[in-house]
């Protein structure tokens, strides 16, 4: 009995699997908003009946399409983060920076979640190093033995991971980071993969505070609550100053990828990957960032 279970999970499995890879050909082609469980059912040569079995509506399959398309983008930035080795300390020591999942996390997480799947995703490994002046080092030195990533060069380093994951999947992309799917909703199944990429981020910051290798911009008065509300809910231990100053890099972070993938950099940057590294790198000195 346990082996026709077996079976019968791993056939499940191949057909969710096919109906995910057809629906996202979907999205290529038509765009979220003209996602058909007809239509897949079609092109798979299922009948409407057998496919309703794995996904029950269309809004049941955009939710796997976006929780996979958010833990793919996670999982891009827990590993260009591991890549970078072990962080070095104010006195050079090597320091672990423990990535996680986002699991647990907070329902005020949504504050960083993606806008296009209207709610509240294996990827590239990180960049390696870059002619351009300020770049941060290769990030590729796992070797305990070899050069130590800064505070800001980790940054960098999954900021870049985020880029090439939404240009290697700009469909995906589009689904969780573009125009809201009109009468969709996401469900609260979608806030913990939403938040991986933040805790990556998230990590590096905490790691920085931890080794005296972050100087978090001043609170200005008005903004106090606010930076004391989101560091309560995102990340107690942070300085609200610093998690008030994170969100806005968030937001900037993205805001630069969408540019790019979207195509509106077109006849104004010419060399997206050097106005990327610096914007990055901006980005990671205006929280206060050392090198």
């Amino acid at each position: 009995m346990t082996t026709v279970r077996g079976a019968r999970a791993r056939a499940r499995d191949e057909v969710t699997a096919a109906i995910k890879d057809e629906a996202r050909r979907q999205l290529a082609a038509e765009g979220a908003a003209k996602l058909s469980l007809r239509a897949v059912a079609r092109e798979l040569g299922m009948v409407s009946s057998a496919l309703y079995r794995y996904f029950p509506s269309r809004d049941d399959l955009l939710t796997a399409l976006i929780v996979d398309a958010y833990d793919a983008l996670g999982a891009a930035t827990e590993a260009a983060l591991r890549a970078t080795g072990p962080a070095a300390t104010s006195a050079g020591a090597p320091a672990t920076a423990p990535v996680t999942s986002g699991t647990g996390a907070s329902t005020a997480t949504r504050a960083t979640s993606g806008a296009g799947a209207s709610a509240a995703s294996p990827g590239p490994t990180a960049p390696g190093a870059s002619a351009t002046p300020g770049a941060p080092p290769t990030a590729g030195a796992s070797d305990p033995a070899g050069p130590q990533v800064t505070p800001r060069g980790r940054w960098v380093v999954v900021c870049h991971a985020v880029r090439e994951w939404a240009k290697a999947h700009p469909h995906e992309y589009a689904l969780i980071y573009g125009s809201p799917v009109p009468g969709y909703s996401a469900p609260q199944a979608t806030v913990a993969p939403a938040s991986r990429a933040a805790h990556v981020l998230l990590a590096v910051l905490r790691e920085a505070h931890r080794t005296d290798g972050v100087a978090p911009p001043p609170l200005a008065a008005d903004l106090r609550a606010e930076g004391e509300r989101l560091a309560a809910e995102l990340a107690p231990d942070l300085p609200p100053a610093l998690v008030l100053a994170f969100v806005g890099a968030w937001c900037q972070l993205f805001g630069l990828v969408s540019f790019e993938v979207f195509g509106h950099f077109h006849r104004v940057v010419e060399d997206p990957e050097a106005f990327f590294t610096h914007a990055a790198d901006r980005l990671g000195r205006d929280l206060g960032l050392l090198r």
